[in-house]
């Protein structure tokens, strides 16, 4: 491709993956959640930058967003296991539910117009950031979390809207947790295990759906771009400990604000790129 032809172009791509990929694992660290909010959006202004379609651009960002997810999700669940606040019950309850709605959504991400992933990103973040800038105050539905059936429904839900968005289903999951009186360090622990469970098949899936597709960028695997994968990894890696220290220091209040605000902006990135067509 004639862009990666010139060397500063080049490097500058590669800085911006490394980047996102410490936010990334900056994010996890601090707010429990897997990345996909910082992610989704860098690899796809950056697959655009490249050349490449929306219709193309979205889906395989998504699927990119995913991939990198398994490995930190993985590392930030086998914590919060140590750490007693895993709640295992819970995702013996989500684990078939979740994969069901990974599958679908990786299905509808092989035949949706890019507009319907950035329509669910901008509810989703929306939602989650208003709940987290006003305090959650009047944001509870139940003081206890609901039987099996519906509990087996929020979970194909949140395994369908996290598919769709690109994200480890950490906020959507900690959002629908929290809303049921469960307390918040044991929703974000429980939300990193859900990220385990929707990060793989879901990466699995977005291969699927991209197998055979035309205009692809070398060394992808279907929806997965394996270069973004591979410069995106081990600064990720490394910035985790460094958000969780963080964490630690920051008051919760001051950790909602700082992400609520950070999820405001990338859906008003969403909204204008729908609203101008400006991808």
């Amino acid at each position: 491709m004639e862009i990666l032809s010139d060397p500063a172009t080049l490097l500058t791509l590669i800085g911006a993956l490394a980047l996102a990929g410490a936010s990334i694992g900056f994010l996890a660290g601090l707010f429990g959640v897997g990345g996909g909010a910082i992610s989704v959006p860098v690899f796809f202004e950056i697959f655009r930058v490249l050349g490449y379609p929306a219709e193309i651009a979205m889906p395989l960002a998504v699927g990119t967003s995913l991939a990198v997810i398994i490995p930190i999700s993985v590392n930030s669940a086998l914590g919060h296991r140590k750490r007693g606040t895993l709640d295992m019950d819970t995702l013996r309850i989500w684990a078939l539910p979740i994969l069901v709605g990974v599958s679908l959504g990786a299905v509808i991400a092989r035949f949706a117009p890019p507009a319907v992933f950035q329509i669910v990103f901008v509810i989703v973040a929306t939602i989650n950031a208003t709940k987290l800038l006003t305090g959650g105050k009047g944001w509870q539905l139940a003081e206890t979390l609901p039987g099996r059936w519906a509990m087996r429904a929020a979970g194909a839900v949140i395994g369908l809207v996290s598919a769709i968005m690109g994200i480890g289903g950490g906020a959507v999951s900690n959002l629908y947790l929290t809303l049921h009186g469960v307390p918040i360090h044991r929703a974000i622990s429980t939300s990193a295990g859900v990220g385990v469970l929707i990060a793989i098949p879901g990466t699995i899936g977005y291969i699927l759906a991209g197998l055979g597709q035309d205009g692809l960028p070398p060394t992808s695997l279907g929806f997965v771009s394996g270069a973004a994968f591979a410069l995106t990894i081990p600064t990720s890696l490394l910035t985790t400990r460094l958000g969780v220290a963080l964490a630690h220091k920051m008051s919760r209040r001051s950790l909602e604000i700082a992400f609520g605000s950070f999820l405001a902006l990338v859906a008003l990135r969403f909204v204008y790129a729908l609203v101008f067509g400006a991808t």
